[in-house]
C-alpha cells in the first residue's frame, strides 16, 4: 500500500455519531458528491469546502456511533477524506468504511489525537503502521489492521475481495 499524504482537520470530540457526520434528511440522496456537500455537517456546515482530496479527519474516540448508515463514511470519501484517525471507531461504521473501500479508519493512542493540530500535514505509512507529522517532525505508532482487513482494504473493499 502507497503511503498516503493530507492535511488533517481535526474534530478531537469522543462519540461524534452518523447523524453528525451525516444528518439524516440527506440519507435519500444517492449521488454521491452531493452526498459530500453534506459531509459533518451536523458539526461544521463549512467542512466540504476546507477539504482537499488526500486528506485526513482527526478525531476523538468512538467516532461514527449511532445508526448503521453506510452514507457516512460515502460521504467523507466524496468530500476527499482518505483516512479517519481516532482513538476507536465503532464497529458498523468501521466496517462501513473497510468493506465498501471508501476510507481508512486507522486507530491511534489519544495522546497521539491531543499532539496532532488542525492544519497539520501527515504522511502515513499503513505498510510499517507509521505516521509522521511532517509539519512538527513527530512520529506516531499506528495500530496495525488485521491481516483480512488490510487485504479487503488493499482490494479497495469487499466486493472486490477474493478469498
Amino acid at each position: 500500500m502507497d503511503k498516503l499524504k493530507g492535511t488533517v482537520h481535526k474534530y478531537g470530540k469522543d462519540n461524534i455519531d452518523t447523524d453528525v457526520i451525516l444528518p439524516g434528511p440527506y440519507l435519500k440522496i444517492h449521488d454521491h458528491a452531493e452526498l459530500a456537500t453534506h459531509a459533518m455537517e451536523g458539526l461544521d456546515p463549512g467542512f466540504p469546502k476546507k477539504v482537499s482530496q488526500g486528506d485526513f479527519l482527526l478525531t476523538g474516540a468512538n467516532f461514527g456511533c449511532g445508526s448503521s448508515r453506510e452514507h457516512a463514511p460515502i460521504a467523507l470519501s466524496s468530500a476527499g477524506i482518505t483516512a479517519v484517525l481516532a482513538p476507536s471507531f465503532a464497529r458498523i461504521f468501521y466496517r462501513n468504511a473497510v468493506d465498501g473501500g471508501y476510507l481508512l479508519p486507522i486507530e491511534i493512542e489519544r495522546s497521539a489525537v491531543e499532539k496532532i493540530s488542525d492544519k497539520n500535514t501527515l504522511e502515513i505509512d499503513v505498510d510499517k503502521n507509521a505516521i509522521l507529522n511532517v509539519t512538527t517532525g513527530e512520529s506516531f505508532v499506528m495500530k496495525q489492521f488485521p491481516s483480512l482487513i488490510k487485504k479487503i482494504i488493499e482490494c479497495g473493499g469487499i466486493l472486490h475481495y477474493k478469498p
